[in-house]
């Protein structure tokens, strides 16, 4: 990994680890977890330093269930620690899996996972307003009835169901960050998984678990400034970012510049808790780093979007 054409921080989306179409089995995710790393090593085998970020929304949603359906046999486990679980297994599948996709390609590079604590504020006001979407997608009078029932706050997803919302403050500090650049030059380091494991830090140093999910894309992209990554490339559903999204005349986006991106976020273009972080988070990198970019594609587009032949492209100007 020395001759690389640059360092790449790759934030995989929901899509990247699950069929909406599919079971939500172990076995089901490991099949599209196998494609992802097809994608992943290609980029891998371009000549990139990279490391990967992936979500968690469904997975720490379902351990949460679970955890609660079952309290009455085994004790239900704390969110903080439902979180780390789901490091723990996806960062195993996407390990497992792109391990076997880089050998294919004839790129022996080891893979490592990384339980990774994020430091949050604990006053951030996103405990005061959850809009982070975990778990499957239900019907209206499903969501209003766990609202009733469960104490939950349910919230539409950009039309595709309602989902159980939980706070998503903002990353502050990646505890394992030091780990990360030691592996950096050669290893792919799976790290930040479902943006972090969020704690916080007491007056004595100790660090202290809280219910909440840290977006992702944002988790990324606090990664991508601490290694001076050189693109900062968000894999969603799409293949580019739009305005007027699922209207007659909805626009596909090539690029956008800080002030282009503002005035659209402050026209509502962009729906929270889906295409609003990615878009904040490409703009927050371009502004630490003015002569870099942040990529929003589709994972099936990436190797295109990385030779500028498709995607949106984030710049400062």
């Amino acid at each position: 990994m020395s001759e690389a054409k640059g360092k790449i921080v790759i934030a995989l989306g929901g899509n990247a680890l699950q069929s909406g179409k599919g079971p939500a089995t172990a076995e089901a995710q490991l099949e599209v977890v196998r494609r992802t790393c097809e994608h992943v090593a290609q980029i891998s085998g371009m000549g990139y330093e990279i490391a990967v970020v992936h979500g968690n929304g469904p997975q720490v949603g379902r351990i949460v269930m679970a955890s609660e359906a079952a309290k009455d046999v085994t004790p239900s486990m704390p969110f903080d620690v439902c979180g780390a679980m789901s490091q723990g297994y996806i960062g195993y599948h996407i390990q497992q899996c792109l391990l076997y996709a880089l050998n294919k390609e004839n790129r022996h590079v080891p893979v490592v996972t990384v339980a990774t604590q994020m430091i949050v504020d604990e006053n951030d006001p996103a405990f005061q307003k959850p809009t982070k979407p975990i778990g499957p997608f239900y019907t209206e009078e499903e969501a209003k009835a766990l609202e009733e029932e469960k104490g939950w706050t349910m919230k539409e997803d950009a039309g595709r169901g309602w989902r159980r919302v939980v706070a998503s403050p903002k990353p502050l500090r990646i505890v394992e960050i030091e780990a990360v650049r030691q592996l950096w030059d050669n290893t792919i380091v799976i790290t930040c998984g479902g943006g972090g494991i969020p704690v916080i830090e007491k007056m004595d140093g100790h660090l202290e678990g809280v219910a909440a999910v840290i977006d992702k894309d944002f988790a990324a992209e606090l990664l991508a400034e601490q290694v001076e990554a050189d693109t900062l490339l968000i894999l969603t559903e799409v293949e580019k970012v739009a305005i007027n999204f699922n209207k007659p005349d909805q626009q596909d986006l090539d690029h956008l510049t800080l002030i282009e991106a503002t005035k659209y976020i402050e026209e509502g273009q962009f729906p929270a808790g889906s295409m609003l972080p990615k878009v904040e988070a490409g703009m927050k990198f371009v502004r630490m780093f003015p002569d870099k970019k942040a990529i929003i594609t589709s994972l099936d587009k990436a190797v295109e979007a990385l030779n500028g032949e498709t995607g949106t492209v984030i710049t400062f100007n």
